[in-house]
């Protein structure tokens, strides 16, 4: 301990100031040398304010960025099967050229398969025929009545002037194709708006699920889905334009290896999954999702069972 008592001294790191010693070391604020110093030891100086937290605004999610789903590793051919339920280490990826298939899996379920959205959409399409049997029946008969003395004429001489189609053909031509688009539209976005699935999907297993999460796409998010497709079909009578554009886009999943999404899927941020041979009877329900329907006991209904619709 100093024997110097406490009092104000000049500071020796700096002669030209004055501090206060209290017996033990320096204390307080310097002074000039030349200062007249208090009578005591100057005031204790004011903690530091503790700094005010500073509010991060939560990152808004891009609404085009694709979810990061968890993936499913399937070794190439010949290479002995992972165990049940094996998952990758954080990091882990599998060499280049060794063959692995990485695969998506949206909100826990499986990407629907090539051959299971062929057929689903087979059987939507001969459902939206049958439709326009009925509905569309007369115009396409009295197209036929005009179009069959074309036909005729123009075999009877293959290599002279062709005839024009006429007025009234075309008119039923359009007319017929509007009413196409319309009953396609009916069939559809409704289904998918509600429950994800047409007939065509029910049969195969497959379920049309949002790329975020798995409540109902709702009308609206259904027909932008629908629209990116069936809105050509009016230009089939355009040398069959409408079909191509539609052929391109039904295509389009196999140049996707991320999420098998054709472009209606992008458009309204879809994506089309396989659901469990235990869950087809029903909406699926994502793991830590929400269901969009379920089935239930209500003993209150006329004592039996009540089955709620997908």
């Amino acid at each position: 301990m100093s024997s110097l008592p406490a009092g104000w001294y000049k500071d020796p790191a700096d002669p030209e100031t004055q501090r206060y010693w209290d017996g033990e070391g320096w204390f307080g604020k310097a002074i000039p040398a030349d200062a007249t110093p208090p009578s005591g030891p100057p005031e204790p100086e004011p903690e530091p304010a503790a700094p005010e937290p500073v509010s991060t605004p939560a990152a808004t999610p891009d609404p085009k960025k694709v979810p990061e789903y968890p993936q499913t590793w399937t070794p190439p051919p010949g290479y002995p099967p992972p165990p049940p339920g094996w998952m990758p280490p954080p990091g882990w990826a599998p060499p280049p050229g060794s063959g692995w298939v990485v695969q998506a899996r949206p909100h826990g379920f499986a990407l629907a398969g090539m051959g299971q959205r062929f057929l689903a959409r087979l059987v939507d399409v001969f459902a939206v025929l049958l439709l326009n049997v009925v509905v569309n029946g007369w115009f396409a008969y009295q197209f036929y009545l005009e179009f069959v003395p074309m036909w005729r004429a123009a075999m009877a001489d293959p290599f002279g002037e062709q005839p024009q189609p006429t007025a009234r053909s075309e008119y039923l031509l359009w007319t017929m194709l509007i009413i196409a688009t319309l009953l396609w539209l009916l069939y559809e976005a409704p289904a998918v708006g509600s429950r994800g699935q047409t007939l065509g999907k029910r049969l195969m297993g497959i379920k049309v699920m949002a790329v975020e999460n798995t409540d109902a796409l709702g009308f609206g998010r259904a027909f932008k889905r629908w629209a990116r497709l069936g809105l050509w079909t009016p230009f089939w009578g355009c040398a069959g334009f409408g079909l191509l554009l539609q052929l391109v886009d039904s295509l389009s999943p196999l140049f996707d290896q991320q999420l098998r999404q054709a472009l209606h899927d992008k458009t309204a941020r879809t994506v089309v999954v396989a659901l469990p041979p235990d869950n087809r009877q029903h909406s699926a329900v994502a793991p830590g999702g929400t269901s969009s329907s379920s089935s239930s006991t209500s003993p209150d209904a006329g004592g039996g069972n009540s089955e709620g619709q997908p």
